[in-house]
């Protein structure tokens, strides 16, 4: 956060005064994420695979899209996309991402907090360069699970759908959730995870009491991404 905090400061040292000598701040965040100064900044540590053009698209689309953003806080807006730009994950409907506002109680403003998303974990698992796959899987009342641990780790999953001895309708509730990776040494290592477990991780999250939360609008996506954020610890 303190990196963030620096360039972004750096910027608006920047942006404040223009080559002639006048000084010329930004309006609007529109401004801001469209100045050269800005997109320069982005582009020492962005990586290969996303340009500054069209981060700062994606960024203000996802900004136009909510409109308590527009209210919140300019710098830890402005700092939430730099995050953005050092993780190189996208916001938006990718899933990598979200900025989502909240009500700062010490402050009492609406600041902007940076999530990263089931998706983004695992784009940053694999660039680690040390995973080789990761499978991630959503638990649920009617599938057959078997979970051992000890000597060997072993997890047996056949989902409600694939039951071939009791045909289901239905998946029934969400009973938890698990990781599976296996590393380019040829190790595997599971990770499961209750749902009372993966809950009580949700209650402690800031962002889940936000409408524009991704709890919200895309719960399974969240529960995975809790396990595996729990599994990197």
């Amino acid at each position: 956060m303190a990196t963030t905090s620096t360039a972004l400061s750096t910027v608006k040292n920047k942006l404040a005064t223009r080559a002639n000598g006048e000084t010329k701040k930004p309006v609007t965040v529109a401004d801001w994420l469209q100045s050269d100064q800005f997109k320069n900044q982005m582009a020492m540590v962005l990586p290969k695979h996303i340009t500054p053009d069209r981060l700062a698209r994606i960024c203000l689309f996802s900004i136009r899209q909510n409109p308590q953003l527009q209210a919140c806080n300019r710098d830890s807006l402005l700092a939430s996309v730099m995050q953005s730009a050092q993780l190189g994950l996208e916001p938006g409907i990718l899933g990598h991402c979200y900025m989502l506002p909240f009500k700062n109680n010490k402050t009492g403003s609406m600041d902007v907090q940076f999530i990263i998303g089931y998706k983004g974990y695992l784009d940053l698992l694999r660039r680690s360069g040390e995973i080789a796959t990761i499978s991630c899987q959503i638990h649920y009342d009617n599938d057959i699970m078997e979970l051992s641990y000890g000597m060997e780790n072993n997890l047996k999953h056949i989902p409600w759908f694939a039951r071939k001895d009791e045909p289901q309708e239905k998946p029934g509730k969400v009973v938890g959730a698990y990781a599976v990776f296996t590393f380019k040494d040829g190790s595997v290592y599971p990770h499961y995870m209750p749902l009372y477990e993966i809950l009580k991780r949700k209650s402690r999250s800031k962002s889940a009491s936000s409408k524009y939360s991704p709890w919200e609008t895309d719960q399974e996506a969240m529960i995975k991404k809790t396990v595996i954020r729990d599994a990197i610890k």
